[in-house]
């Protein structure tokens, strides 16, 4: 595996969707979400400016589980099929590059796209806030930054296996609008329904493993059981043990949601 192709590869992706403007255009939509949040998240209860960390994170998660799978879904859905409809994926192929490497190079462009976006967006809004914010909400806010760059690098590589999978780029949009459909809103909708129809008597003691097959709700369950004030609103201590709920653990989650999707990729890519 020749890391340099890799990385210029990578480094060509990354600086295609520099020079189109959309990091920018993500970040700018992340920065302004957030500080909206941030002071008006409360305005429907009377009170307008920043709260606290807590309920900014609380109200930044919901919406970061919508958004950043959606983004990481359109930015790399015709990472492969798109070369292979502009007849441009022969041509890099018949390069010194293994599919892998191409795959892998691509892949990582894409990634670090999507984080810088990411981390512009947020950061930004942290500089905004940080003087009133003291080393222990910093703490919180950074590792929510990061929870969110990992969850659209597990969507991300969710989109590359549907690119890979998929005959043309219509099928590919399809199919990753299918998978942001049924991950943000099916699936939870689909262990409610099977407790409240069971009456919580089968399943129950499954349910928080269950929760690590989706990873919006391993981002969720990552930042809420942080807070304590926010946990218990949610709800979540009564439903998911808090030996589940160690962030070196869900880390390790995220990470396998980000390789194993890619895994399945490069395994399909190279046949």
């Amino acid at each position: 595996m020749e890391l340099r192709q890799i990385g210029t590869l990578a480094g060509k992706e990354f600086w295609d969707r520099i020079r189109n403007r959309w990091v920018l255009a993500v970040a700018l939509v992340f920065t302004v979400f957030a500080l909206v949040i941030a002071y008006f998240g409360g305005a429907q209860q009377g009170a307008v400016g920043f709260r606290s960390i807590e309920f900014t994170i609380a109200s930044l998660v919901s919406l970061v589980i919508y958004l950043i799978p959606l983004i990481a879904l359109v930015l790399g859905f015709d990472s492969i099929v798109g070369e292979r409809e502009r007849g441009s994926l022969d041509l890099l192929l018949s390069m010194p590059i293994t599919r892998f490497e191409l795959l892998l190079g691509k892949y990582l462009g894409l990634a670090a796209a999507l984080t810088f976006s990411t981390v512009a967006g947020f950061g930004l809004v942290a500089v905004v806030l940080s003087a009133q914010l003291n080393l222990t909400a910093l703490f919180h806010y950074f590792g929510f930054m990061a929870s969110s760059v990992l969850l659209g690098l597990a969507f991300l590589s969710l989109a590359v296996m549907v690119s890979v999978f998929a005959s043309d780029r219509t099928r590919a949009s399809g199919l990753a609008i299918a998978l942001w459909f049924f991950f943000v809103l099916v699936f939870d909708l689909l262990l409610l329904g099977a407790l409240v129809v069971t009456g919580g008597k089968y399943g129950g003691e499954i349910f928080p493993y269950l929760l690590l097959l989706n990873p919006a709700d391993v981002f969720r369950i990552l930042n809420i059981f942080a807070l304590d004030d926010v946990r218990t609103l949610y709800g979540l201590a009564t439903v998911f043990p808090r030996a589940l709920a160690e962030p070196w653990l869900l880390g390790l989650v995220m990470f396998a949601w980000i390789a194993a999707p890619l895994g399945v990729a490069a395994w399909r890519f190279r046949r």
